[in-house]
């Protein structure tokens, strides 16, 4: 379980585009991160 402060694992995902992004990508940049739930799922 990550903490307050902990550093964010890294993750690979498909971009908007279909190319694969890495949060590692963005080392030393600001990063926002959107989370929702998909169609038709409860949440």
């Amino acid at each position: 379980m990550l903490k307050i402060a902990d550093k964010a694992p890294d993750f690979t995902l498909n971009s908007d585009t279909g190319d694969l992004v890495s949060l590692r990508d963005f080392r030393g940049k600001s990063v926002v991160l959107f989370f929702f739930p998909r169609a038709n799922t409860p949440g």
